[in-house]
């Protein structure tokens, strides 16, 4: 109170000059980049497809709905995927769809993609 008796509203402290603020921003990008906020990031896991030899090389390869590559170029290379439950789909016009849910934990996943001719 004051000395007529009135209540001295509380005032804030200084706000922070823009060179403050322009260090901190600077410290929380470097901290960022450093990997000292990587809390939720998964760790990946190798999937290998081996394919059988009237497979067609030029299949489409989805993982979650999203084209990979096409089943040759998969078969080569592999791919990387976050841990967790994945759907694999693999397409080409005149076979039957090749399906399959994997969970990705540790260790690589080997799948074996046979796809069957449609009957004629």
């Amino acid at each position: 109170m004051t000395s007529a008796g009135t209540i001295r509203p509380n005032i804030p402290s200084p706000a922070l000059k823009p060179r403050t603020l322009g260090r901190l921003g600077l410290l929380a990008l470097v901290l960022l980049s450093t990997g000292c906020a990587t809390m939720g990031l998964r760790a990946a896991v190798d999937l290998h497809v081996e394919v059988t030899r009237h497979s067609p090389e030029s299949a489409l390869v989805y993982i979650d709905d999203h084209y990979i590559g096409s089943l040759a170029a998969v078969a080569a290379r592999g791919v990387r995927i976050v841990e967790g439950k994945h759907r694999v789909s693999i397409e080409k016009t005149g076979y039957f769809p090749y399906d399959a849910v994997v969970v990705s934990r540790f260790d690589p996943i080997l799948l074996k993609v046979d796809l069957l001719a449609l009957p004629q």
